[in-house]
């Protein structure tokens, strides 16, 4: 059984860190995976092979090169002979699919799509949906990683032969609760123990809405708040607000935080951070994004996208609860991510719809 991944890019995002831990783990255990980025190799090109996982970029950036790397990818299903071919993302759905129908051999082998957003924004991705919605009985099966993604898309034309929805699942042994990790961090960063902190894990993009979170911290000057992700270094943030920019340490960031916030306008699936978060014993609040209700449950709070006032006052509300009550709903936090959204049951749900067993 193997199977071949085709992926838009392999920088930073959700799709990409959960590729990493499904190929990782499937690989692991005996099923060989293949990854090709459509565009350039990534951050996270270098940790797949390090887990086994061999990963071919296209290098596509204009029509010509997609063109030629679109035959470079039907040449390589040919010669890997893969059970199934597997798309994430837009750009990575399209290529598995015309490269699936131009290589050999096409009738013992599945092609499968995965969509990883939900309300994405139209002006950038509408004629690329509209393509993809009309293509979309074609794939065998299509997966999407949250209910409000498959509800979306349905809405949006397409119209696969089988949906299924497979939720990001969450390494709970990385994202845990870590009393030395965050006594560690806050030294670096000079944050009293005491201090009440949120942390906001998101590169800078507009879908992440960003000018909210800042905005939001502009009125709750004595809580400390950590922002991390590609960019954020280069945002006016307050003084109570610490930009780190790109970290690979995430897990000992979210331990050194007692709050964990997401902001997103549109386009968010399943969030990462907020599971992350939740995972590592953080109180989430979250913009009632995507699936962000149904992660969350009765352990936090989801407001309205865009609502900076209304951010602030639930930052508030939990910064002045005592450390117990903050402490409880974190670990109540935990334990939802570990029955409901653990990594083992993602990856068991691939390996199903792979037809094998882990």
């Amino acid at each position: 059984m193997t199977i071949l991944h085709v992926i838009s890019g392999l920088g930073t995002g959700g799709a990409e860190a959960m590729l990493l831990q499904v190929t990782g783990a499937l690989q692991a255990k005996g099923m060989p995976q293949h990854v090709v980025s459509v565009t350039e190799r990534g951050r996270y090109a270098d940790e797949l092979e390090g887990r086994g996982v061999p990963v071919i970029a296209l290098g596509v950036n204009s029509v010509f090169s997609g063109l030629r790397g679109l035959l470079r990818l039907a040449r390589l299903i040919g010669q890997l002979q893969p059970q199934v071919v597997q798309g994430w993302m837009y750009h990575g759905d399209l290529m598995a699919l015309f490269a699936h129908y131009l290589a050999r051999e096409r009738v013992r082998r599945r092609l499968y799509w995965n969509l990883r957003a939900s309300n994405m924004d139209q002006g950038g991705y509408g004629w690329l949906m509209r393509i993809n919605a009309f293509l979309s009985r074609w794939p065998d099966l299509v997966i999407a990683n949250s209910r409000a993604g498959a509800d979306y898309h349905i809405g949006m034309g397409y119209r696969p032969r089988r949906l299924e929805v497979i939720a990001n699942g969450i390494d709970t042994d990385r994202f845990r609760p870590d009393p030395q990790a965050r006594k560690a961090v806050r030294s670096e960063l000079k944050i009293p123990a005491e201090t009440v902190v949120a942390i906001h894990v998101a590169r800078v993009n507009e879908m992440k809405d960003h000018a909210t979170f800042l905005a939001a911290m502009r009125s709750v000057p004595d809580v400390q708040a950590i922002m991390v992700g590609d960019g954020t270094e280069k945002l006016k943030a307050p003084p109570n607000v610490r930009a780190l920019g790109l970290r690979s340490d995430t897990a000992r960031l979210y331990a050194a935080a007692d709050i964990v916030v997401s902001t997103s306008a549109f386009g968010e699936g399943f969030s990462n951070a907020i599971g992350e978060g939740m995972s590592a014993g953080l109180v989430p609040i979250a913009t009632d994004c995507g699936d962000a209700r149904l992660i969350i449950g009765d352990t936090g709070a989801v407001i309205s996208v865009g609502d900076a006032s209304a951010l602030a006052d639930r930052i508030a509300a939990e910064s002045a609860a005592t450390p117990e009550r903050r402490h409880a709903r974190g670990l109540a936090a935990r334990a939802r991510i570990e029955q409901e959204f653990p990594l083992s049951r993602a990856i068991e749900a691939f390996a199903r719809l792979y037809g094998a067993t882990v």
